[in-house]
C-alpha cells in the first residue's frame, strides 16, 4: 500500500496480506480513497496449493474483512482476478459472458476470489478484473517473455521450454497499469472485466521476434519437467466491455515494443554486472 506524499514521493508499508489486525490498523490509518489489491501468488505452475488458496483467496478475504474494520470508505475496490479461470475455450476471443472452466489451483483460487467478491459487492464499490497476460521489465525470468528475453540478451546457445504450441494475449505492464488508473476513475461498479489487447501471439512468434531484435537464434529444445498436460492451449480476450468502460482510447503497445523494451533493460543489467566485474 502506498500514500502518495508529493508528485516525486510515495511512502512504502509492508504488511502481510493475511495479517488482518496490521492491515485493519494501515487502513485506519491511511484512509485511502482508492484499493488496488494485486498481492497473490502469480505463478501459475506455483508448486504448493495450500499457498495459492492462502494467499489469493483468504488474503483477499482478509484485505476485505480488514476494509470493513478500519471504517474507511475507499471510492473504489479494484480486485485482481486472472483470465486463467477461463480454462480452454471453443470460442476466440473469450467473452466476460463465458463459463468458466478453470484447469490449475492457481485458476480455481481465482475464480472463488470472484465468487467471494460478490458477496461484498453491496458493501463497496467493487470492480474485479480479469487480466490475460501481461510481461515487461522486472518480471521474474520464471515467467516465459522474461526468460526468453534473457536467454536472447546473454546469447545462450539453447532455450529450454515446455509447451511450444501455446499462444497467448500479452498486453505492456505499462499499459496494464495505464488500464487500471482509468478504471478506478470510471463509475462501473459490482463487475468482471477483461484485461487484454484482443490479439494473441503464439510462442513461436515471441522467438521469431526475439531473432529480430537480437540477431541472435538459439536451438530450441522442449523439456519434459516443463510441459503441463493441463495447458491452456490459446488464451484471447475479448476487450469490447474494457472499451466500453473507459473514455477514449485505451493504450495499446505491440508486443514487439515490449520485447524491445525489455531486452535493451536486460543488455543494461548485463553490462552493469560486467563492469562491476571488471572493477
Amino acid at each position: 500500500m502506498r500514500r502518495e506524499t508529493s508528485v516525486h514521493r510515495a511512502e512504502g508499508y509492508v504488511c502481510d496480506i493475511n495479517d488482518r489486525g496490521k492491515l485493519t490498523s494501515l487502513l485506519a490509518h491511511l484512509n485511502p480513497d482508492y484499493i488496488i489489491h494485486l498481492a497473490g501468488v502469480s505463478f501459475a505452475a506455483h508448486g504448493c496449493a495450500s499457498e495459492i488458496y492462502q494467499v489469493n483467496l483468504l488474503g483477499t478475504l482478509s484485505l476485505l474483512e480488514a476494509v470493513a474494520a478500519s471504517r474507511c470508505q475507499p471510492r473504489k475496490v479494484l480486485l485482481a482476478g486472472s483470465a486463467h479461470v477461463y480454462g480452454n475455450q471453443t470460442l476466440s476471443p473469450i467473452q466476460e459472458s463465458c463459463v468458466p472452466t478453470p484447469v490449475s489451483d492457481y485458476a480455481i483460487s481465482k475464480l472463488a476470489l470472484e465468487h467471494l467478491a460478490r458477496l461484498w459487492f453491496k458493501r463497496f464499490p467493487i470492480m474485479v478484473t480479469r487480466p490475460f497476460n501481461y510481461t515487461g521489465v522486472g518480471q521474474d525470468p520464471v515467467f516465459l517473455p522474461p526468460k526468453i528475453v534473457q536467454h536472447f540478451a546473454r546469447r545462450a546457445p539453447e532455450i529450454e521450454l515446455g509447451n511450444l504450441d501455446v499462444a497467448r494475449d500479452w498486453s505492456d505492464v505499462r499499459d496494464v497499469a495505464h488500464i487500471y488508473r482509468r478504471l478506478l476513475e470510471c463509475p462501473a461498479n459490482s463487475v468482471l472485466v477483461n484485461i487484454c489487447s484482443g490479439v494473441s501471439h503464439s510462442l513461436q512468434y515471441v522467438l521469431e521476434t526475439m531473432t529480430g531484435i537480437s540477431g541472435h537464434s538459439p536451438a530450441v529444445r522442449v523439456n519434459p519437467a516443463f510441459v503441463r498436460s493441463n495447458e491452456v492451449k490459446e488464451l484471447r480476450g475479448d476487450e469490447s466491455l474494457l472499451q466500453s468502460l473507459l473514455i477514449g482510447k485505451v493504450p495499446r503497445r505491440s508486443l514487439r515494443e515490449t520485447l524491445a523494451w525489455m531486452y535493451q533493460a536486460e543488455l543494461g543489467l548485463i553490462h552493469s554486472a560486467t563492469v562491476k566485474n571488471e572493477r
